[in-house]
């Protein structure tokens, strides 16, 4: 059975090659040259994949110097009826500042032109794989973020996980809440877990379920013992961390873990303490009770 395909590429032959090579892979490509009908086009037709340029005409006919394509990527996936649609940028702007922005906006894959058959296949195969991942774990939606360890990009990312929460079903106090928790554990991941070394990435994923969002943000460092922090706040004495900072001549602080379980139903970290897992159940109907969080085993 064929599979839908999009393409959004304003260099028709590169469009048409592009088409042939799906033909060959069983998809039924659809190519569009302009970008301004892209988003609508795939809420209509909900495609198995797209593949999808930067550089391309937008509503008013110009093209964006930043890339329309990442404004018709952020679209899809902030929408939960598209987010699930593999998306891979297929692009000449090669800049590694372009391929963060790319991944900020939720794109599962980036491939910079001139590219092979080879690497055009791995790509495919790898958000295919993505996908059936995701449905084997039966989440309504998934979404993988990248970003430098800078707290530019946090508040970049902020902003647009602020937008998703918001059109989750969250109410608007419990998007802030969740909001908060990401800014304070993405922040420790950035200054504790990378020690603000810039070009090591932090991985944030979105899922989104019947009953609840979840939010993954994982850092590259050697973790830590969450049990074993003589410089954070504790529920059981949330100051007595103070003098241990000012001991070790660390600015104040030491209150993100404490803040962020206070904002969320669950929180837990990983065995090796760089990845922290955060639960955000959906507003209760009349009559359904809440599901009790899994054990803590930090």
């Amino acid at each position: 059975m064929e599979r839908a395909a999009l393409i959004v590429e304003d260099d028709t032959e590169v469009g048409s090659l592009l088409a042939e090579y799906l033909r060959r892979r069983g998809f039924d490509p659809t190519v569009l040259t302009e970008g301004k009908d892209a988003v609508s086009w795939v809420r209509e037709h909900k495609p198995d994949l797209i593949l999808l340029d930067l550089m391309l005409p937008g509503p008013d006919g110009l093209t964006d110097p930043d890339g329309f394509g990442f404004t018709i990527c952020e679209n899809l996936k902030l929408d939960r009826d598209t987010n699930l649609i593999p998306i891979i940028m297929v692009t000449a702007l090669g800049e590694q500042k372009h391929m963060l922005h790319g991944l900020q906006v939720g794109a599962n894959f980036y491939l910079t032109k001139p590219f092979n058959l080879e690497q055009l296949n791995h790509a495919i195969n790898n958000v295919n794989a993505w996908r059936d991942e995701v449905r084997r774990h039966g989440t309504a939606g998934e979404i993988h973020f990248q970003l430098q360890s800078d707290t530019e990009y946090l508040n970049e990312l902020n902003h647009l996980l602020s937008s998703l929460f918001l059109h989750s079903g969250l109410s608007e106090t419990q998007a802030k809440q969740l909001t908060m928790a990401v800014r304070e554990l993405g922040t420790n991941a950035i200054e504790w877990g990378h020690q603000k070394q810039a070009d090591r990435i932090v991985t944030v994923t979105y899922r989104i379920d019947a009953e609840k969002i979840t939010i993954f943000i994982r850092d590259t460092g050697p973790g830590f013992n969450p049990k074993e922090l003589p410089h954070a706040a504790r529920p059981e004495d949330p100051i007595s961390h103070m003098m241990v900072r000012d001991t070790l001549g660390l600015r104040e602080g030491g209150f993100g873990i404490l803040i962020a379980r206070g904002l969320v139903d669950d929180l837990q970290y990983n065995e090796s303490g760089n990845e922290v897992k955060l639960v955000k159940y959906f507003p209760r109907r009349n009559g359904e009770t809440q599901p009790a969080p899994a054990e803590d085993k930090s």
